[in-house]
């Protein structure tokens, strides 16, 4: 295990705890591989606008600012169970607890998060979430 990558991935997930968008994205390398597994017909939804790919360091402070706009930020919690690390790759487990603004639903959704990280920057974010869970908590809001 590196101990350079298990470093920069706990800041990465101590800064996504704090919620600063700006400070969040600057753990990214100006061009990333940001996925995410969900339906491609269904990205860039009113309702979830956050939930696209992204390619840049700017477009990722996008998402976290989105994602904190369309949610009850008193309400969110992100548990951690696990964080995996085979050379520059890491994959975090966990689950996240998050309100829908729109419709006061409450959603759980398990995830793997899959990182890449050089230079102590992230490369590559593909997450890998329950989709459906989260598309039912906003469903009243379209």
């Amino acid at each position: 295990m590196s101990p350079d990558i298990r470093t920069s991935v706990d800041l990465l997930l101590r800064r996504v705890g704090e919620g600063d968008p700006d400070r969040i994205a600057s753990r990214y390398a100006e061009h990333v591989d940001w996925r995410l597994d969900w339906p491609a017909h269904e990205h860039g939804r009113p309702s979830t606008p956050w939930i696209r790919h992204r390619a840049t360091r700017a477009e990722v402070a996008d998402h976290f600012r989105q994602l904190a706009a369309h949610h009850v930020p008193e309400e969110a919690a992100t548990r951690v169970e696990r964080v995996l690390v085979d050379g520059p790759d890491a994959v975090v487990l966990g689950e996240i607890r998050q309100t829908a603004r729109a419709t006061g639903r409450a959603y759980r959704a398990r995830f793997a998060l899959h990182l890449t990280v050089e230079d102590g920057l992230v490369t590559r974010h593909h997450v890998y979430e329950d989709s459906l869970v989260v598309a039912q908590a906003f469903e009243e809001a379209e």
